[in-house]
């Protein structure tokens, strides 16, 4: 009889529910993870400048090191945040958006203390569990290149830091936002595809072809067959969008359906931009997108990026690497310093002068709820 103790525990088996990264059990096998970033990110305007907003925010804090309680720097702690170059956490912040990971590997001098962080991609690098289901180690391969690096080594230092974003139905990998944007970012290219093909063939032919010859005759059914395949392989398809029609024989056309303008491609093309501006997390009045009525100016849809998207982002990243780089330097913690971030100065300045107006307050405690020390007596 077992209970519910750590032998217990490491008994049963841990689910390894890695399916794919967007992919269900039964549906169709999904396109690779280079598939999708060539068609989100390296094809699709709005989706590369959503994620540049968010990497390129993060790469601008300012990192605030502390140890203490009364927020002073031990010594050593300045060379931990030096480890932390913008170029990284632009790296990571990508990596975070797109995949859903970011692998940070440490390497070390010498004397066994981190030199340089440098960023893995995430589709090379794998989980490698155990009996259990408990990682211990991550595989990365290039090419026919392999390498093997510990979770932790010998004295408890880890080789690579692995920073993940929540998955729900994952026990070892992080969720992205390109499945989410994939559906997206095909409208929004199959649109601007469409368009394309209407400005180089100049007209929009839609709608039916009608027989109508003089002796009243029909079509047999070898030449139905083949002016249907005609038709298919010369005007279907948004490559053939607008082609000009040339009939003989008896044969209008007639059209009968919707033309794009009816069908609004403008609009369609709007919102699936607004829709991938939302799943990464960027106000679409900074993207240029119209008919953005949520905020009321500039200033307070960069204040929301900063406050929904790159702060919660920043806390998570700059957590795991506190706790990764915390071997070397026990009690590590590293923040975004608020004050210089120029987005959110309207907040410090309101928090400023609510403070200030607070009489009940004494001095000190109100340095204490501006991040200041107590003066010294």
């Amino acid at each position: 009889m077992k209970w519910f103790g750590r032998k217990g525990a490491r008994e049963a088996a841990r689910p390894f529910l890695l399916r794919g990264l967007w992919g269900q059990a039964g549906e169709p096998l999904p396109r690779s993870y280079e598939a999708q970033v060539r068609a989100a990110y390296l094809g699709n305007a709005v989706a590369q400048r959503a994620v540049r907003l968010v990497a390129e925010a993060l790469a601008s804090i300012t990192i605030d090191a502390s140890g203490r309680a009364d927020g002073s720097t031990p010594m050593g702690f300045g060379q931990a945040v030096s480890l932390i170059d913008p170029a990284l956490l632009e790296s990571i912040g990508t990596q975070l958006l797109l995949h859903g990971n970011a692998f940070v590997h440490v390497a070390q001098d010498g004397e066994g203390q981190p030199a340089r962080l440098f960023p893995l991609r995430p589709e090379r690098v794998k989980v490698e569990p155990d009996g259990t289901g408990w990682p211990t180690s991550y595989l990365y391969r290039i090419g026919e290149t392999k390498r093997r690096f510990q979770i932790r080594d010998g004295l408890g230092r880890p080789e690579v830091m692995h920073i993940r974003s929540v998955h729900p139905l994952d026990d070892h990998y992080g969720l992205g936002c390109l499945g989410a944007a994939a559906a997206a970012v095909a409208v929004h290219n199959a649109a601007g595809r469409w368009n394309k093909a209407l400005l180089d063939n100049a007209a929009r032919p839609s709608g039916a072809l009608v027989y109508q010859p003089d002796d009243g005759a029909a079509l047999s059914p070898a030449q139905f067959e083949r002016l249907r395949e005609e038709m298919e392989a010369q005007f279907a398809g948004a490559g053939n969008a607008g082609r000009p029609l040339l009939l003989d024989g008896g044969l209008k056309w007639q059209a009968m359906s919707l033309s794009p303008a009816d069908m609004d491609f403008v609009a369609l093309k709007a919102g699936a931009a607004r829709e991938i501006a939302l799943v990464f997390g960027v106000p679409p009045m900074l993207l240029g997108l119209p008919g953005d009525n949520t905020y009321a100016n500039y200033r307070e849809a960069v204040r929301s990026l900063w406050r929904l998207t790159v702060l919660p982002m920043a806390d998570r990243v700059l957590g795991a690497l506190s706790e990764g780089l915390g071997a070397w330097w026990p009690g590590l913690r590293l923040a975004v310093d608020i004050d210089q971030v120029s987005a959110l100065h309207g907040d410090r300045a309101e928090l400023w002068a609510a403070v200030s107006a607070a009489d009940f307050l004494t001095r000190d405690e109100k340095r204490e709820m501006l991040g200041f020390s107590r003066e010294q007596a």
